[in-house]
């Protein structure tokens, strides 16, 4: 296996992959699209389960959620209950953004 079909460093496969039309710019642009999206679901992620369930964990056991202190429920439950909210919403938006740049392809809107 190649290395750009795998990347672990975090960085672009190099250059476009070969079995798609697609310029060098609209990869880069798709790829950005990617890692943006990735950081602000990271980032929502990290903070509830890190901030909510464990920084905040004071001030939301003011207040609770079927019987248990809602920071305990964050830490506990909620967080996951958002990873996999995540997940879906990573997918669908991953998607609308794949099918806009084979719309791009399509359209003969390279570049």
């Amino acid at each position: 296996m190649a290395d750009s079909d795998h990347p672990t460093t975090g960085e672009p496969p190099k250059g476009p992959p070969r079995d798609h039309d697609i310029t060098e710019e609209r990869y880069k642009r798709y790829w950005q699209e990617n890692l943006n999206l990735m950081g602000i679901l990271l980032a929502i992620w990290f903070t509830v389960s890190y901030g909510f369930g464990i920084l905040f964990r004071d001030i939301l056991d003011n207040f609770s959620i079927g019987g248990a202190p809602l920071g305990f429920w964050f830490a506990q439950q909620g967080a996951i209950y958002v990873f996999v909210i995540l997940i879906f919403v990573y997918s669908a938006l991953m998607h609308r953004i794949e099918r806009k740049y084979d719309d791009e392809t399509e359209n003969g809107q390279g570049g």
